[in-house]
């Protein structure tokens, strides 16, 4: 279990500062990373109703939003209206005394605010200045906003997603956020390194769409090979057969025969010798090229046993394979279990929150305690103390509603 007393500088970021001005989800996922390796992240918030996630809800967890609570643990929480002059002055000690500040606003608001990359790097010329947007600051796209829905329909990514007789389809989570965040993160470690050579900071800007089109690979490298789009394959992989979705007598499973040597033992263990030697399926190439003549043949084998029989008779034979799971089943899987992948923290309105951990493993740096989720403002007094603002002077700020 853990508590405030664990947003410590631990871990391989310790000792480094970065002030989030993010909200929703790229932006603090990207800096929750940061803070699960040690930095410490003040979160900026708008007072009384704080980052938008805060009432993306139901379902809450006890008073908090349980989708606010999935990105923005390790985090302290100061709230500043930005609309006046004495919470600008705030930013501005913070920012003097931070190594990187991490922002998603659209391309040209944080300029507008005042706190663009040029303005920030005149006063802490060291400061890597993370951005996330949408479409990029340049180009067409500019000024569109980014959300991760129609970020993943335009990268490409939902027309070979689906069914091929079905509608395209979004993946089952916010992909095109989290891809961008965490690529701002490595992005932003490469600049850290790159502070000790150069002796300064520099912006750090990722696109949502470049970053989910980037992951096409080699979907984009096969239409530049050929000219031609690929399309929707349901879960059929496109240069690997078997390597898909099957249906047992009692559920689904996935076998995934990645070369010649596993379908030798794929053929064995279906109890189908004639199969590894057939002038039509003995080699991967063959495989894909019969695709149709092949896969009814597998789907009636493996309908044949239980999906459990399947795995064990697969997983002996060493062939690659494994049950659909649930978002249930791994969220209480004993792997994750066993592996320490399930953070508990205690909050002081919401109860034990649990969360998926961040599942970069370190051998020689030990990461603190995970810390649950700031309620809003919770860190203010802590975060203006050491600012060097008096008790006198941040009663003031709340009063005044700058805080």
């Amino acid at each position: 279990m853990s508590s405030l007393d664990n947003l410590t500088n631990t871990g391989p970021l310790a000792g480094l500062r970065v002030i989030d001005l993010t909200r929703v989800l790229s932006g603090p996922f990207c800096a929750m990373m940061l803070g699960d390796m040690g930095a410490e992240v003040i979160k900026i918030e708008r007072p009384g109703a704080g980052d938008d996630t805060r009432a993306f809800a139901p379902p809450y967890q006890g008073e908090e939003s349980a989708y606010f609570l999935s990105v923005n643990r390790n985090k302290k929480s100061l709230t500043l209206d930005m609309k006046q002059d004495a919470a600008k002055e705030v930013l501005w000690k913070l920012v003097e005394s931070a190594d990187v500040i991490v922002e998603n606003f659209r391309p040209g608001a944080a300029e507008r605010l005042g706190f663009g990359y040029e303005d920030v790097s005149a006063r802490n010329p060291s400061i890597i200045y993370g951005s996330i947007s949408g479409f990029g600051d340049t180009g067409p796209g500019a000024k569109r906003p980014g959300y991760d829905l129609v970020i993943q329909g335009e990268s490409g990514i939902m027309d070979i997603t689906g069914d091929p007789d079905s509608p395209p389809t979004k993946m089952g989570t916010s992909i095109a956020d989290m891809v961008a965040g965490m690529m701002l993160s490595q992005g932003i470690l490469a600049a850290l390194n790159a502070r000790h050579v150069m002796g300064k900071g520099q912006h750090v800007k990722v696109s949502m769409l470049e970053a989910l089109a980037s992951l096409l690979t080699y979907q984009a490298s096969n239409y530049y090979a050929t000219g031609i789009t690929p399309k929707r394959r349901g879960n059929a992989h496109p240069s690997i057969v078997p390597y898909e979705t099957f249906q047992a007598g009692d559920g689904w499973l996935n076998v995934a025969v990645a070369n010649d040597s596993l379908w030798q033992k794929f053929c064995d263990a279906a109890d189908k010798p004639e199969w590894k030697d057939h002038p039509n399926y003995a080699a991967a190439p063959d495989r894909v090229q019969n695709r149709d003549e092949i896969m009814p043949l597998i789907t009636e084998v493996l309908k044949t046993k239980t999906r459990a029989e399947w795995i064990a008779l697969l997983n002996a034979a060493g062939v690659p394979c494994g049950a659909i799971a649930t978002v249930e089943e791994i969220c209480e899987s004993e792997t994750l279990k066993a592996r320490g992948m399930i953070w508990e923290m205690d909050h002081k309105t919401a109860g034990v929150v649990k969360t998926i951990a961040n599942p970069i493993e370190f051998t020689g740096t030990k990461l603190a305690t995970p810390a649950p989720p700031p309620r809003l403002g919770e860190h203010a007094d802590e975060i203006l103390a050491s600012a060097g603002y008096d008790a006198a002077a941040i009663s003031a700020m709340r009063d005044q509603g700058v805080i």
